[in-house]
């Protein structure tokens, strides 16, 4: 089975772009050592000369090759010329405008350097039994896409809850884990949708308080507390980068900044009615 594997990964020819010495011989050994068929250039001419006259699966790409934002310019010659190449971008120093601008660009997904190995491995493997979804306009806003996978963020919060060792170390049943999670991903929707967003937010921090009551009830501490939300936001936020090259960018800077806002004032009121609670206060 494992020969198998190698020889369909065989056929999987990617074209890798970085001018970093050290990662241009590391990684395109690494992805040879798994079987594929990768070419490895430095500089954009190379890459773009590539595109023009082999045909790649995967384009993986340095986003600064040279000179800042030079990757952009491969990804989108890929994009023209092979539009069924899965493309990554690979960036040492993220910030918003450059992921923005890889979103609008029609990059797969993107990993920050150094690149963990098993990340990449596995995205490879996801993009490639999954090939590129439906070029349709980018038109959801991050409130439709919490609302399309609730089931799947609280399968993710639940599994991360279970794997982590304090919080798992709590000994309730797995639908006490996730009794509000569902409920949650809604109202954090409705938050982000709403046109009275302080409104929303006060019956949002009146749910917190009760549910920190109940954290505390069922042997939470304000740390765990705080690990339990940091779980269900890895879930949420993994869920949401899945789906980037989906969501309206007209929205996303703002919907982003309000579901941070949203969570931290989820804990912050949750913490407090889990201390009255362990004080033997009245958590109202």
């Amino acid at each position: 089975m494992q020969e198998e594997s190698v020889r369909e990964k065989g056929a999987v020819r990617i074209l890798f772009v970085d001018d970093e010495p050290n990662i241009f011989l590391m990684l395109p050994l690494i992805l040879r050592q798994h079987g594929y068929d990768v070419t490895a250039v430095r500089t954009v001419s190379e890459a773009l000369t590539q595109i023009k006259t082999a045909q790649f699966d995967v384009l993986i790409s340095d986003l600064n090759i040279g000179q800042p934002g030079n990757g952009l310019s491969v990804v989108s010659e890929m994009h023209w010329t092979q539009p069924a190449c899965i493309t990554f971008i690979l960036t040492g120093s993220p910030d918003v405008d450059s992921v923005l601008e890889a979103m609008r660009s029609h990059v797969d997904d993107y990993l920050i350097k150094p690149a963990p190995i098993p990340r990449l491995l596995s995205m490879l493997e996801r993009k490639l039994q999954n090939p590129k979804p439906s070029t349709g306009a980018a038109t959801k806003r991050i409130s439709r896409v919490l609302r399309e996978n609730i089931a799947e963020i609280t399968q993710r919060t639940l599994s991360e809850m279970k794997s982590d060792p304090a919080v798992g170390a709590i000994p309730i049943t797995d639908e006490q884990r996730v009794e509000h999670t569902a409920r949650m991903i809604e109202e954090l929707a409705a938050i982000l949708e709403s046109a009275e967003p302080e409104q929303a937010a006060r019956d949002f921090i009146e749910a917190a308080a009760m549910r920190g009551a109940r954290r505390c009830q069922l042997g939470y501490t304000i740390p765990l507390l705080a690990a339990d939300v940091r779980l269900l936001e890895d879930a949420i936020y993994g869920v949401i980068h899945e789906h980037q090259l989906s969501l309206d960018l007209s929205y996303f800077m703002l919907d982003l900044k309000r579901l941070n806002n949203s969570l931290g004032l989820y804990l912050q009121h949750a913490q407090i009615a889990c201390l009255k609670a362990e004080q033997g206060l009245d958590a109202a």
